[in-house]
């Protein structure tokens, strides 16, 4: 693996013409790296640092930390730190025992007594990984620990997915930036900005990895192909724009994903305000046949194969391909006659001839707002509008920061993106609880039928009772937020994740992955390997 120095020179050189800076003591090791070594480029760094309490690890492998339980490439369930667990009948008390020969990687064992805190830790702070469900953590013995939950949760086995544990005698203010765990990594380099470089941790109980050094590049999406065109990294996260250009000595992997982006719409008629201040409701998207007409019209394949250059899918929830998912819930789209004919039967009409329907006196127009910084959500929101005009429906798209997106996500449809392996995320985006929450349902969806199907979801005791109700709520025949029900979104394209790799470099299996952040390829790293 050793490079040429002048594939290192013009990439410099690259990246000085972009404005960004280059990691200056990464280009000197690609110079001297060996076999045992790699260098990624996978985009943005973790602004809040690496600390699993504060969020860090949802949507991958935490690298440094390890977890009670992991996915496999199946996505089941399997042992991590954990032997086994038991949950008792009422749903209420998981007891989980724990392995006896894990230490962190400066030698002190891993005990209860790190998992309870670890546990309550993350509750305390507000993390993402919502653990407010907990009513208490105990050390039952030193290798077994108790959660007591306030109500029975079918989902509670993807926090403990989820959640890495840190070491109590080592977790400081300066955790975030200088991490230290049980996992197959440890922390050796973090250059804000620029770089992370990571090296195996010899004291790991799991599959020692055969890559020793990895060293982590913060570079934007042109600069990480640029990367790879001249050869300076082994593994770069590539936008679809050059999917199909390729790098010299790299094959391109294409790894399916959950990865999705979709048009919320505002739910409830104008009118009313959040408990912040901030304007709810539009009224065109307020009439359901507007929604299920958007929804029928749109051709999703097509998007795919304009937007996307045919590295994706067509979505029809936010839950596409996962065990909770509902076949069902995919509709005949592209169907712009259908579409005409409800807006007919519900009275949108195109009475004055101008192209755009109307009923009374409201037009079918409204703003479609997508993230300014974002390309593939810009030429979503593009095409979508176009795709919809012979409909007879106006959509204005504008690009604002997430600042301003924020104001205005009650009463404008907004282009959002979500993916993960807990279906609590679907509960979050649909339950009427979470209305105004955050960003989980800034339409003010609300089904009370629904509600009840997610509820009942998110208490069943057992995995296959829950997702027989986390798919009752997406369609049960006459009902549900899904396109055939209220039609609450219009989901788009689930996004392929795009990766250059060296040629000779040995990534495995991998399975359907989350929303990029997080670098979930990463998730088995310790089964990489160089075929050299």
């Amino acid at each position: 693996m050793i490079r040429l120095f002048i594939l290192v020179s013009m990439f410099l050189l690259f990246l000085v013409g972009c404005g960004q800076q280059a990691p200056q003591d990464s280009q000197q090791e690609r110079v001297t790296t060996n076999s045992n070594e790699l260098t990624l480029a996978l985009g943005s760094e973790p602004d809040e640092g690496f600390d699993p309490t504060t969020g860090w690890g949802r949507y991958g492998s935490p690298l440094f930390q390890s977890t009670l339980f992991t996915y496999d490439q199946e996505l089941k369930v399997v042992n991590d730190l954990a032997t086994e667990y038991e949950v008792s009948d009422d749903g209420l008390v998981w007891t989980v025992t724990l392995r006896d020969d894990v230490t962190f990687s400066d030698g002190e064992p891993l005990t209860s007594a790190d998992v309870k805190y670890t546990f309550e830790t993350a509750a305390a702070s507000g993390s993402v990984v919502d653990l407010q469900i907990i009513e208490k953590v105990e050390a039952t013995a030193e290798h077994m620990v108790t959660f007591t939950l306030k109500e029975p949760h079918s989902t509670f086995i993807h926090a403990l997915v989820a959640t890495g544990i840190v070491p109590k005698h080592a977790h400081n203010d300066n955790y975030a930036s200088q991490p230290m765990g049980s996992g197959p990594y440890q922390f050796a380099q973090w250059d804000k900005g620029q770089q992370l470089i990571v090296t195996a941790n010899p004291l790991y109980y799991g599959k020692k990895p055969s890559i020793e050094k990895v060293t982590i590049l913060f570079l934007n999406e042109d600069a990480a192909f640029a990367a790879a065109q001249a050869g300076t990294v082994d593994v770069a996260a590539i936008p679809v724009m050059f999917g199909k250009q390729g790098a010299p000595g790299m094959r391109l992997e294409i790894l399916q994903s959950v990865d999705n982006r979709g048009i919320v719409f505002p739910i409830m008629n104008s009118g009313e305000q959040s408990a912040q201040g901030l304007p709810i409701g539009n009224d065109v998207t307020a009439d359901p046949a507007i929604r299920q007409a958007i929804n029928i019209a749109i051709d999703r394949e097509a998007l795919v194969e304009g937007v996307l250059e045919g590295f994706g899918t067509p979505a029809y929830t936010p839950v596409d391909g996962l065990p909770w998912w509902n076949p069902e819930t995919v509709i005949e789209d592209g169907d712009l006659e259908r579409a005409k004919q409800l807006l007919e039967e519900a009275g949108w009409r195109d009475e004055d001839g101008d192209g755009i329907r109307e009923k009374g006196a409201r037009r079918a127009e409204f703003t479609l707002v997508y993230p300014s910084s974002d390309v593939t959500r810009q030429s979503l929101a593009i095409a979508t509008a176009d795709m919809l005009k012979p409909l007879g429906i106006k959509i204005t798209v504008d690009g604002k920061g997430w600042e301003e997106i924020g104001k205005l996500k009650h009463e404008h449809a907004i282009l959002m993106g979500w993916g993960s392996h807990d279906p609590s995320e679907m509960y979050n985006l649909y339950h009427s609880k979470y209305a105004g929450i955050e960003s989980f349902n800034p339409g003010f969806y609300k089904n009370e039928k629904v509600d009840h199907y997610l509820d009942q979801a998110l208490t069943a005791t057992d995995q296959a009772t829950a997702n027989e109700f986390w798919k009752k709520a997406q369609w049960d025949g006459s009902n549900g937020f899904s396109a055939k029900g209220d039609a609450a979104w219009a989901w788009l394209v689930n996004l392929d994740h795009l990766y250059l790799v060296n040629e000779k470099l040995d990534i495995g299996q991998h399975k359907i992955q989350p929303h990029g952040h997080g670098w979930p390829i990463t998730d088995h790293l310790t089964e990489w390997k160089w075929n050299e």
